[in-house]
């Protein structure tokens, strides 16, 4: 096989051309992080129940969805939380490695089988189940110029419109989360004074509200009858003025006379909550971060959102402007820029080394090959695998460099001293020298490789890194074998020449009539 490659070096460079290919379609594909994914996957069901305190939504609402989603395929523990808005999450962790598509399913499953069991307002407003990291890739503020014109409100309401559903879209963002969220809406302040005095509750005013308030299909007339016409029916739904809610009736009597909603209370238009307020140098703000979705490129959908926020600014009213506040792509262009020129300082003072110590051209050139060779083919395998360009894996690479230089020096070192040693030419040479290294080769890889991976077997977040680290330069070691055995040769019966004269070589077999031995007098 050997002397195939040797006499048809097309094979040898076919191979490595293939795996530079995958290399580069791995490279485009592969995702880019700062560190390994060491966080586990994490499922969030979340809702709100309008009116409840904390302690309701805990025993209504949060209780029997535990109870519900104990238990669920592959979970670690989970965490849950109610606030006094009616607000309320949990937190389900599953163990490291889990689909996190399939686990999100699976508790989406869990959380249908107890729908029966909640409030009915839980389940109108709906309940949602996502799968997200739990760090923000990228903290954005935005802030009104003008107070008097643009307040928190607006704001919020303008992002959630215009800007949230823009950056959803974006491939790999997991969620985006408005903090402090206050939306548009009718509050109904009820005079509790009035209220009992007419002898009614807050639930007869709920019910009122629900009875006028509502989507309805109300048909049609003239269907499946002679009538030339036929009219469809047209039915304004839910109310969303004040005046609307104002002329509800709570109560009526014979006599016509009727009490209506702005007799026992406020009706105006204002937010949801009241909760929270955010300024920024005393000036109305919102905040939102941009959270990843698993297996992303951090650096890609940092780079998309900056260019919808640009779209964004230019769109706006003018007195409003976006800050970003943090952005996890500063902190990993400066760790993959560092890396990068690791790599490439590394791979410049392995080629001078090589050219000081071998003092020809022609057999630097060889490991200079083979090098590039190696690393960008192993990028593919890393993209098989599921690994991402981070710190750690680029560090195995620049580790990697000097050992996989090794296998290609060894090939054209035991050239070298073959044609000195025989006086042969390059082709012949390397046909002969490969037969007698080939066997060292393939066992100093193997001896190299299982150094490493058995590194790749710990567990826990530790594993996370130690296992791309290693991995990652044992493929790489794997493929600087293939290459010894395969392009180096090729190169080496192409490129290298013989620059020790057939006669030194045939000097150095035994010559009887210079023979100096004791036992051979001529």
């Amino acid at each position: 096989m050997l002397n195939k490659i040797i006499k048809r070096p097309v094979l040898a460079t076919v191979i490595s051309i293939i795996l530079v290919l995958l290399g580069v379609v791995g490279l485009q594909r592969i995702p880019m992080t700062q560190f390994p994914e060491i966080a586990p996957p994490t499922v969030f069901v979340s809702g709100v129940y309008p009116g409840a305190n904390a302690e309701s939504v805990i025993r209504s609402v949060i209780t029997p969805l535990e109870q519900a989603i104990n238990g669920v395929e592959n979970m670690q523990y989970m965490t849950s939380s109610a606030s006094n808005d009616g607000g309320f999450s949990i937190t389900i962790v599953f163990k490291q490695g889990v689909n996190p598509d399939q686990a999100a399913v699976n508790v989406q499953n869990r959380v249908a089988q107890v729908n029966a069991q909640l409030p009915a307002e839980v389940i109108r407003l709906g309940l949602t189940t996502t799968k997200q990291q739990t760090s923000n890739l990228m903290v954005v503020n935005i802030n009104s110029e003008k107070p008097e014109l643009y307040d928190e409100a607006f704001l919020q309401n303008y992002a959630n419109i215009n800007l949230v559903p823009e950056l959803k879209r974006i491939p790999g963002v997991g969620n985006v989360t408005l903090y402090g969220a206050k939306d548009y809406s009718v509050r109904v302040w009820i005079n509790p004074s009035k209220l009992a005095a007419y002898g009614l509750v807050p639930s007869d005013v709920e019910t009122a509200i629900q009875n006028y308030s509502f989507e309805s299909s109300p048909g049609a007339l003239g269907e499946e009858s002679d009538a030339q016409l036929q009219y469809v029916l047209r039915y304004k739904g839910k109310l969303n003025k004040p005046e609307e809610f104002e002329k509800i009736i709570l109560r009526s009597k014979t006599d016509g006379s009727v009490l209506r909603l702005t007799d026992v209370a406020r009706i105006e238009f204002g937010l949801s909550n009241y909760s929270s307020d955010t300024f920024t140098d005393g000036k109305p703000s919102v905040v939102f971060s941009v959270i990843q979705a698993s297996g992303s490129n951090a650096n890609e959908i940092a780079i998309k959102v900056e260019e919808s926020l640009k779209k964004f600014q230019a769109g706006v009213p003018d007195g409003i402007k976006f800050e970003i506040i943090q952005n996890t792509k500063d902190r990993l262009d400066a760790s993959i820029s560092q890396m990068k020129s690791t790599l490439i300082e590394a791979f410049v003072l392995v080629f001078i080394v090589v050219l000081v110590f071998l003092q020809d051209f022609r057999s630097t050139i060889i490991p200079a090959i083979a090098v590039p060779v190696s690393i960008i083919g192993t990028i593919f395998f890393m993209y098989l695998i599921g690994f991402s360009v981070n710190v750690l894996t680029l560090f195995a690479l620049v580790l990697a460099i000097g050992i996989v230089v090794d296998d290609a020096i060894v090939v054209v070192e035991a050239i070298h001293a073959k044609m000195e040693e025989t006086g042969e030419n390059a082709r012949t040479a390397t046909a002969s020298a490969m037969s007698e290294i080939s066997g060292a080769i393939i066992s100093i890889t193997l001896v190299m490789s299982a150094v490493f991976l058995p590194v790749g077997f710990m567990e826990g977040p530790a594993g996370v890194f130690y296992k791309q680290f290693s991995y990652t330069l044992a493929i790489a070691i794997l493929i600087s074998a293939v290459n010894a055995l395969t392009l180096s040769p090729a190169l080496c019966a192409l490129l290298l020449k013989n620059h020790h004269p057939e006669s030194e070589g045939e000097n150095k077999k035994f010559n009887p009539k210079v023979c100096q031995c004791f036992q051979c007098q001529f």
